[in-house]
């Protein structure tokens, strides 16, 4: 198979975030928050996680912790009581805090507004940061790249990356930056409904004339990536 020249992967790309838009356009998180603060708290406690499983604990955390002032105050024993229910919820409950700390030491209790000061905050990394800014603030530095974007870009042979990082890299030089705001959401729905971790729906699919993973979804992706894509396969049916 002849290799793909740059332009048209590039064309491929952006015709993968046209029919995206069509079919999720306006598609909303399905975390529950209401501020910058609670946005970033809600990713932070996503990680390997179920939205779900999120939603049912933030309640109670945002009743008890309604802004970084008061969960910078929290005992980390509390706060990971509260959360107990969700996956590594020790280590969270001691970022969560932690990052609150940092927040109203360094940023009069508002949450950063830039890629480099988020990124600092512990249990925050680039996916999360990316999220907050484009959802929160409305600032698109690049393309928030969870398992579900990873899996597709992999697939759809956009990126061959082992690592989300280097993945969203490939996609930023890939995509339109104006496009780039949309992509983890819609994708997010798409990895959902249609490509699978496990067993996804080729047949029917409304990217099968552009996939060239079409039939053969294990083509391009690494053993590393496929035993993520089992793990995500079961997390996804709880949620």
């Amino acid at each position: 198979m002849p290799r793909e020249s740059l332009a048209s992967k590039k064309k491929r790309a952006i015709e993968v975030c046209r029919r995206m838009e069509e079919k999720y356009g306006g598609a909303e998180s399905a975390l529950d928050y209401y501020s910058p603060y609670t946005l970033l708290i809600a990713v932070m406690l996503s990680a390997q996680t179920t939205d779900a499983g999120v939603n049912r604990v933030t309640p109670e955390f945002f009743r008890r912790w309604p802004d970084a002032f008061a969960l910078a105050q929290a005992d980390p024993a509390e706060v990971g009581e509260v959360i107990r229910s969700i996956g590594f919820w020790r280590a969270k409950a001691e970022h969560a805090v932690e990052a609150a700390q940092i927040i109203v030491a360094e940023h009069g209790g508002e949450v950063p507004r830039t890629m480099g000061e988020l990124t600092k905050l512990p249990g925050v990394g680039r996916k999360t940061a990316n999220i907050v800014l484009n959802k929160a603030f409305h600032d698109c530095e690049g393309i928030a790249v969870d398992t579900h974007v990873f899996r597709i870009a992999t697939r759809l042979g956009l990126t061959k990356a082992s690592v989300p990082l280097a993945a969203e890299q490939d996609l930023l030089k890939l995509i339109p930056k104006e496009l780039w705001p949309d992509v983890n959401e819609q994708w997010i729905h798409f990895g959902r409904e249609t490509c699978k971790a496990q067993r996804p729906l080729c047949e029917g699919c409304m990217l099968a004339d552009i996939c060239p993973s079409f039939g053969r979804p294990d083509r391009y992706r690494k053993k590393q990536q496929k035993k993520a894509d089992k793990k995500e396969d079961r997390k996804m049916q709880e949620d």
